[in-house]
């Protein structure tokens, strides 16, 4: 029993299943074109809106061009009433409705303060979210261009007005995230999480396979070879399969989808080599506890959510209960998600990220040694079947 027997064994056993092939390759090709499609515009953009002017001043006028003028909204129609504005809002028309009240412009000639006021459907927030902030850019813009007037007016210098018209002055930049948009925020971790879930799948489908096979009083290869051999081959092969998987996602997908990537190559290979090595693991601990292979795609599937909202990108952790955060301590993805978005997108240097480095090679032992021992129980219930029945 060679190592070079086992290793075209598990080289069989890997390349015969289709259900693992699939889930391997399909998944993560799939995956990482279907994904990434709904964020291909990064933000809403051209939000359509109607406008009910009902000052009709030149002033409102200049409003609505420079409302029209922001990324954000498009003027695609005008209203003489809100109930047409209304209607044209229920039928999706538009989605959101401005209307500028009677005595707009008397009333900014006043120093008074006109009320614009907007309706849309909150319920799609990102859109409802796009127009709020393009209609009141173009608010504070005019409102700021009414002020300098007024000062200059007053007798200010217009230089010493544009320059003052305001006590705060908002100095913004992304520091992170240059485009500000959803691709370079939620695919970089998202990749990290297919990778973890479909090698997860894979590897407890194999062996949650060879366990149903047993429990049915069949044997193999894999209850003959010592526990440890078989957890280095499969592990090797696995992270060999994988590590071509994960440059595809860091280097090709990455590139074509406008994704930083601010790591070395080999800061990079640092963190997958434990990061897969301790999903393999791990995905031989379920597929050891469980009768039949179906269940690792259950098991694993409905893990997804719950790890995606306790990874830390969506969610803060501080906003995270304790326990909660502990739990998603244990999954191999929550280190390496952390690790690789601060790595990458984030610019951090590999010393920064070494915590997270290092749990990752402490669940590679822990759940090395947990396989091991499930193996190894499993192959002495084998043999205490196999004797009983000689005896009988």
């Amino acid at each position: 029993m060679s190592w070079r027997t086992l290793i075209k064994f598990e080289l069989n056993a890997i390349f015969t299943n289709p259900a693992l092939l699939f889930t391997v390759f399909g998944g993560v090709l799939i995956y990482s074109f279907l994904y990434p499609l709904p964020y291909s515009q990064q933000l809403p953009r051209e939000q359509l809106v109607t406008v009910v002017n009902h000052d009709k001043s030149q002033i409102s006028r200049e409003l609505i061009r420079m409302i029209d003028a922001t990324p954000q909204v498009k003027v695609q129609q005008y209203a003489q009433s809100i109930g047409e504005a209304r209607s044209q809002l229920e039928t999706g028309e538009v989605h959101g409705l401005l209307v500028i009240p009677e005595h707009f412009n008397r009333d900014l000639l006043l120093g008074k303060s006109p009320v614009l006021a907007y309706a849309g459907d909150a319920s799609y927030f990102l859109v409802y979210g796009t127009i709020v902030e393009g209609m009141a850019t173009a608010g504070g813009t005019l409102g700021a261009k009414v002020k300098v007037a007024r000062m200059v007016m007053s007798g200010d210098n217009i230089a010493l007005a544009s320059d003052q018209y305001s006590a705060i002055k908002l100095n913004t930049r992304p520091v992170f995230n240059p485009s500000m948009g959803y691709v370079n925020y939620v695919v970089p971790a998202v990749f990290v999480l297919i990778l973890h879930q479909t090698l997860l799948i894979a590897v407890a489908m194999l062996g949650g396979g060879q366990n149903e096979y047993r429990l049915q009083g069949g044997t193999g290869y894999w209850l003959r070879y010592p526990a440890w051999k078989i957890i280095i081959v499969r592990g090797l092969l696995m992270m060999a399969i994988y590590l071509p998987l994960t440059a595809y996602y860091f280097g090709y997908s990455f590139e074509s989808l406008g994704i930083s990537r601010l790591a070395s190559m080999s800061d990079l290979l640092a963190m997958t080599v434990p990061f897969l090595l301790a999903v393999v693991f791990a995905g031989m601990v379920i597929g050891q506890l469980i009768p039949r292979r179906e269940l690792a795609t259950v098991i694993v599937l409905i893990s997804s959510i719950p790890l995606i909202f306790t990874a830390g990108f969506i969610w803060p952790p501080s906003a995270i209960p304790d326990v909660l955060n502990h739990i998603a301590q244990i999954a191999p993805a929550t280190p390496a998600i952390n690790g690789f978005v601060r790595l990458n997108q984030m610019g951090a240097s590999f010393e920064q990220v070494i915590g997270w480095w290092g749990q990752l090679w402490l669940q590679v032992v822990v759940f090395g040694c947990i396989a091991s021992w499930l193996m190894t129980r499993a192959q002495k219930a084998s043999a205490k079947q196999v004797n009983a029945a000689s005896l009988e």
